[in-house]
Parts: C-alpha cells; sequence; structure tokens
C-alpha cells in the first residue's frame, strides 16, 4: 500500500509593514518629546544644583540671558515693562502663584536680583531660581 503525502512548500514571508509603522510612531514620539524640553531662541544655560524640587503650582516663567536680557512671554522687556506685564499676567490667576526664574549661569546677580523685587512690588511672595539636577 503507497500513502500519498500532501506536502506544500510554504515559502515564508517577511512583512515589513507593521515594522515601519513601529518605527514611524517612535520617530513622531521622540520629535514631539524633545521639542517640549528646549525653548527655541532663548540660549540659557542653567546652574546645576545637587537639590532641586518639582513645583506643580500656576507658574509663571522669566528668562534672563547672560548679556542681562529679560524675556517675559517669548519677548525682551526692561523692568519696567516687565513689571507692567506681571501685573497684567496676575491680575485674573487667584491662588498660589509662583515666578520661576530661568537665569543663564553667567548672568549679573543685579539684574535677577532687580527681577526679584519688581516681582515682590507686584504681590508675587514665591519666587523660585530654574536649576538643572546634577548627576
Amino acid at each position: 500500500m503507497v500513502f500519498k503525502r500532501h506536502r506544500e512548500i510554504i515559502k515564508g514571508e517577511i512583512n515589513l509593514t507593521p515594522m515601519v509603522d513601529v518605527i514611524f510612531q517612535l520617530i513622531i514620539f521622540f520629535m514631539l518629546s524633545s521639542s517640549f524640553i528646549m525653548q527655541p531662541g532663548i540660549k540659557i544655560k542653567l546652574p546645576k544644583a545637587e537639590t532641586t524640587d518639582i513645583i506643580k503650582q500656576k507658574e509663571i516663567f522669566v528668562n534672563i540671558t547672560e548679556e542681562g536680557k529679560i524675556y517675559f512671554k517669548g519677548r525682551i522687556v526692561n523692568l519696567k515693562d516687565f513689571e507692567r506685564a506681571l501685573k497684567e499676567e496676575i491680575i485674573g490667576q487667584k491662588g498660589d502663584i509662583i515666578l520661576i526664574i530661568k537665569g543663564d549661569k553667567d548672568a549679573k546677580h543685579g539684574v535677577i536680583v532687580s527681577v526679584m523685587d519688581k516681582a515682590r512690588k507686584c504681590g508675587i511672595e514665591r519666587i523660585a531660581v530654574a536649576t538643572l539636577p546634577e548627576f
């Protein structure tokens, strides 16, 4: 008795579509997550510190460059304009407001103190200086 064997040779195929989809999603994820880290246009080297806190309150940011330029809401302002713009910013906000100063590590101390003084004049009692954690 002779039995017939029905064997079919199956050729393997590599489907690249799922791999391309995963790589595309990874690229989109890294592009989006990296764009939130940097603030384009304002070059500031934050100082490093061993102790840093993560603050979860209403935050207002002001940037001070190495040359002493003050950036508030993405535009350059002088001290007088900063005080006026800060008053306008906090007029409708209630609760704890914290001003976070992102000062360059080589910025002049006098400019940072002047910004802090103007913020206190506007009624902001909580002021923090942004730093990078030291690894």
